[in-house]
């Protein structure tokens, strides 16, 4: 078995993005905890916020080796374009990735129960509970991805699902690990999470447009076509910009409020370059670009809107 074949199927690179939400709502969350009474309170706050960086992660790499097993399996990765994949190629076989799927499964599961009772104690069952059917909704979501007859990433729902995992469950979910309430504010932010994580995803879906549609792999972009995919990835991206912005207005108090907007240089870049593009393999190139700029993005604005 080939260590570095798991690696590669691991896709590292997407790793920043799957943890932006995380940085955003954690933050958030502990501006609205933690007052000078409570730094005591730092050590116990900062092993949520890494718990749940590694439930991410282990929630990311589930998901990326679930894709790769499920494309692979049905063959809509023999001509793609961008990092090869380890079923198709024949460097992992279905069997070892089946495997590779449940042993990490278990181990996020374990990661994120032990995130589940740090966060809520013995105190909070009811949040406990709810918390676990989170997990185990996200680890059904990853899976069902590619993975089955009636997977969702076949269907054009995949962009329903990033929106909601990617964005609203993490930032709004990790924002209640600290809190133990629901700031509706704190949608907005997480609405421009999953907008961006959006953008990520139909930029690749731009990308394999061709391929998706030989395959029966109906995306949302083979399902709109490429022109009207573009629009939708300028919404996307605007749509981030605006959301951010309107959380800042609501209770603007600094200017470092708004230096998350150096994230959207490159974004800005980015809709530029897909509205010149004519050959929808050089789109590989900006996967790299939005995601990157949703990871500082998360960075910026929850140091800018934090007090701490």
């Amino acid at each position: 078995m080939d260590v570095k074949s798991f690696i590669k199927a691991a896709r590292l690179r997407t790793l920043p993005l799957s943890v932006s939400g995380i940085i955003v709502g954690s933050y958030l969350g502990l501006n609205d905890v933690l007052t000078e009474e409570s730094i005591i309170r730092i050590p116990w706050l900062t092993s949520i916020f890494w718990l749940a960086i590694l439930t991410t992660i282990g929630f990311q790499i589930l998901s990326n080796f679930a894709n790769d097993y499920g494309d692979g399996i049905k063959g809509s990765d023999k001509n793609r374009t961008g990092e090869a994949r380890m079923v198709s190629s024949g460097a992992i076989t279905p069997k070892q990735m089946k495997t590779a799927m449940f042993v990490t499964t278990i181990i996020t599961l374990i990661i994120a129960l032990t995130l589940i009772y740090v966060a809520f104690g013995k105190n909070n069952f009811g949040y406990s509970i709810l918390f676990f059917f989170l997990g185990i909704a996200s680890i059904a979501a990853a899976i069902k991805y590619t993975v089955g007859n009636s997977a969702y990433g076949y269907s054009g729902f995949g962009d329903v699902f990033v929106f909601l995992f990617f964005g609203l469950l993490s930032v709004v979910g990790s924002y209640f690990l600290y809190t133990k309430q629901i700031n509706f504010k704190i949608f907005l932010p997480a609405i421009s999470i999953g907008l961006l994580s959006t953008a990520v995803l139909n930029l690749n879906n731009l990308r394999d447009r061709e391929e998706d549609k030989k395959n029966n792999k109906n995306t949302l972009v083979v399902k709109l076509g490429t022109e009207k995919a573009k629009k939708y990835h300028y919404f996307l991206i605007f749509g981030a910009l605006i959301s951010a912005l309107i959380f800042v207005l609501s209770d603007y108090n600094s200017p470092l409020q708004i230096l998350f907007l150096v994230a959207f240089v490159p974004l800005m870049l980015n809709v530029k370059t897909v509205a010149n593009n004519k050959i929808s393999a050089k789109l590989d190139k900006e996967l790299k670009k939005v995601a990157l700029s949703t990871f500082l993005f998360a960075i910026l604005f929850a140091v800018g809107n934090t007090i701490f």
